[in-house]
């Protein structure tokens, strides 16, 4: 569970191979079959819906729609058997522009501690939306969207303080630029806090501990893991041989631990087929990111991107976009993992971040490429698709991102 909350008073590269798993899917479908999977998707559907009615609303589930031109949130009900509807009248305007094409990114989307707003990155405009969540789950922007600081944001973090850090991946604006979230929902950059990157970096991921203290951002265009100590004014000060770099290729989604803040766990998305892995590193009190036990540890398979982890810190999740599939380790006290195994998405191939529920007793993730929302009942480190999953997201645009309330 990524610490990315206000507490209030009161790269392209994988981008394209989304795309092109999501391309090919449609295309190896004939027209029987279509017909078969539209019925069957229908009767689903409507089990689904039907189970909803009867079942609690627990909770609320939002995706950034990412959507060309006008970007969109995708809202979903959360139930108590871990069944998902859409939102009357979803998805919501954001205010800002999507490219709808994948940002190859991790935590496109946030929500405050209190339920009260969420912040959507609108990669189509170099903007943030800030959306008040209203009667019934329903968000509503506040105000205009405010720019990003660069070109292409593609991740968000919010710190206990109401500290913001955004991540910008475009050509001529890449780095990490600085805001203050107010009580009433505004947001304003902080002067001189922009720190910029080369272009080639292709950021992934902008996260902060659960203090607030240290932030982390990661590169995924050249495997490298960017560290820093968060000064009281908001800026940043790099550590001390940051960026480093990562255990392989293609460092993407990445987490520190809610139970001990000083462990942080990184993915190596891009070292080929069959060889995925996740890095375990311990964060010093300046920021220097060391190894932990035999790290990288593997899950003989392809591009685990999305790390989410448990909130009692003793279980990581990893999507692994290439194989259709989510790989569970056990956390051990001292950091190192044991691969637990993996459980298959159905319906999957193309899946991007996963987020447990507040509770944590499921796993929520949006499946992208097929246009798909998966559940996962969690005991342990072990997943068991709920019977109504997945739910169909909104056509259109390239979902991105996903948090729940």
């Amino acid at each position: 569970m990524r610490n990315r909350i206000w507490l209030a008073a009161g790269g392209s590269v994988l981008a394209a191979s989304i795309s092109l798993l999501g391309a090919a899917t449609a295309a190896s479908a004939s027209t029987a079959s279509t017909s078969t999977a539209s019925t069957s998707t229908a009767s689903t559907s409507t089990a689904s819906t039907s189970t909803a009615r009867t079942s609690t609303v627990v909770g609320y589930t939002y995706i950034d729609g990412n959507t060309a031109t006008s970007n969109t949130i995708d809202g979903f009900a959360r139930h108590a058997d871990g069944s998902v509807t859409p939102l009357p009248r979803s998805p919501f305007a954001a205010g800002g522009a999507g490219l709808g094409t994948g940002l190859a990114s991790q935590g496109a989307i946030q929500a405050t501690a209190d339920g009260r707003y969420l912040l959507a990155v609108d990669a189509g405009s170099n903007q943030i939306s800030v959306l008040r969540i209203t009667a019934g789950g329903v968000p509503v922007p506040v105000g205009q969207p405010v720019s990003s600081g660069g070109i292409k944001p593609v991740s968000v973090a919010v710190s206990p303080s109401g500290l913001v850090y955004v991540a910008n991946s475009g050509a001529g604006g890449s780095g990490y630029s600085g805001f203050r979230l107010h009580f009433d929902g505004s947001l304003t950059p902080i002067p001189g806090s922009t720190v910029t990157v080369p272009d080639s970096s292709g950021l992934g991921d902008v996260f902060f501990n659960a203090f607030g203290d240290h932030l982390i951002g990661t590169r995924t265009g050249t495997s490298e893991i960017d560290s820093f100590v968060v000064l009281p004014g908001g800026h940043l000060l790099a550590a001390e041989g940051s960026p480093f770099t990562g255990q392989g290729l293609g460092q993407l989604g990445a987490e520190f631990s809610p139970a001990r803040p000083a462990e942080l766990f990184v993915s190596n998305a891009h070292n080929g087929a069959g060889l995925g892995t996740v890095s375990a590193y311990r964060d010093s009190l300046f920021g220097q990111l060391t190894p932990i036990g035999a790290s990288p540890y593997a899950d003989g398979q392809t591009a685990p991107c999305w790390v989410e982890i448990s909130h009692d810190g003793r279980y990581l999740f990893a999507v692994n976009t290439g194989s259709g599939n989510i790989s569970s380790y056990a956390i051990s006290p001292a950091g190192s993992l044991t691969l637990i195994g993996s459980t298959p998405i159905a319906g999957g191939g193309a899946d991007i971040d996963a987020r447990l529920s507040p509770d944590g007793r499921y796993l929520l993730v949006d499946g992208s490429g097929n246009h798909i929302l998966s559940v996962f009942a969690v005991n342990g480190g072990t997943l068991t698709e709920v019977p109504s999953s997945p739910t169909p997201l909104p056509a259109g645009g390239a979902p991105a991102g996903i948090v729940n309330i």
